[in-house]
């Protein structure tokens, strides 16, 4: 906690200073020689390293913390989410209050502007009720703000699924004050999450920060409804940088609320969002719960795989076809690099790209 209390230290730099030092203790007690052999550490970045107010105030939040019975996940814990933590920019340090696994199986976000109109409401509500039937499992992630955000919520809740509001601020406040109650409401099966201390208000830079949040922790976003500029296109160009899906509701020409959506498709930066059961289908999921009862043919030919590749082999014969994310999470592997094995594979002809990520044997 008191990596993400050094002024001047960014997630890079606090992951560089961990590998370095190789604990966390070793940062603040260690030989402060071997932080000045670290390349890019300044003289005056080791005085904000080693100033007693860093380890104070680590202090007073961890007190936050057990007063207010939150849970920390530090980015190498198995509670972390895992979808997040292959992101170059995750959070180090996640602050939670609530009830719920954040690794799910599956997970969406689902985002859009805060004047939603009554058609993307709709559309929010059909569609969480209709997933809710297909995967009652499935989690529904968003921001918690005005409009479109705060249907997801809702929709989630009125059909008993998990739900996990990503904050801009610390978890001493809820904003906007009138989702107050949505936000208890979720902490039975759900949370609040950010990776902001106590007394950090709703600053508008801290909205960008949370959006990379929403879409690192899920296997698809889903925006409903957007002007021609906002946050929600931000999050969806964020989660494309992270290889998920991105799924857009089209609209009207001319409609202003459905501009964004409608950039999103025609720039192909998203697929368009028709129907519960072709977005089902786009992702992989419509046949997720069969089971793999052959062996392939093509596999024969190569009896001596390396094994990275024969891991991946093993856990989709096990599994079925797994979304990509779900396949780095099962095999901790770096996304980066499981999309090199995955081509290796591919051209070997031993496995096939899917939509929506997927992947599964040939």
């Amino acid at each position: 906690m008191a990596l993400t209390c050094i002024k001047g230290v960014g997630v890079a730099h606090a992951r560089a200073l961990l590998q370095a030092m190789g604990s966390e203790e070793a940062v603040f007690k260690g030989d402060i020689r071997a932080l000045e052999s670290i390349p890019r550490i300044s003289r005056r970045l080791i005085h904000e390293i080693r100033h007693p107010e860093v380890l104070r105030r680590a202090e007073k939040e961890w007190n936050f913390v057990e007063k207010n019975r939150l849970q920390v996940h530090f980015f190498t814990n198995e509670d972390y989410p895992r979808r997040l933590a292959e992101c170059i920019d995750a959070p180090v340090v996640l602050y939670s209050k609530g009830n719920t696994d954040l690794n799910r199986s599956k997970t969406i976000s689902i985002v859009g502007t805060r004047s939603s109109t009554r058609y993307g409401r709709d559309f929010c509500n059909a569609f969480v009720k209709e997933l809710a039937a297909s995967f009652p499992d499935i989690q529904i992630v968003s921001g918690l703000a005005y409009g479109i955000d705060i249907a997801a919520h809702r929709a989630a809740l009125q059909n008993d699924l998990s739900t996990v509001a990503v904050l801009a601020h610390g978890l001493d406040r809820i904003y906007p004050r009138s989702h107050r109650q949505t936000a208890i409401d979720m902490l039975d099966n759900g949370a609040l999450l950010t990776e902001f201390p106590s007394e950090t208000n709703p600053d508008k830079h801290n909205f960008v920060k949370r959006n990379r949040i929403v879409a690192g922790m899920s296997d698809a976003v889903i925006v409903l409804e957007s002007p021609q500029k906002g946050g929600s296109l931000i999050t969806a160009d964020i989660a494309n940088s992270y290889f998920r899906e991105v799924f857009a509701l089209p609209g009207r020409l001319g409609d202003k609320m459905s501009e964004g959506c409608n950039r999103l498709i025609t720039d192909n930066k998203a697929v368009l969002l028709q129907s519960t059961e072709k977005f089902i289908a786009q992702m992989g999921w419509a046949n997720s719960n069969e089971k793999r009862v052959e062996k392939p043919l093509q596999q024969e030919l190569f009896p001596e795989l390396p094994e990275e590749e024969q891991r991946v082999i093993n856990a989709l014969s096990d599994t079925g076809a797994m979304q990509v994310n779900a396949l780095s999470i099962k095999l901790d592997t770096p996304v980066s690099e499981l999309f090199m094995t995955l081509l290796e594979l591919e051209m070997k002809e031993l496995v096939q790209a899917l939509p929506g990520g997927m992947y599964d044997l040939a």
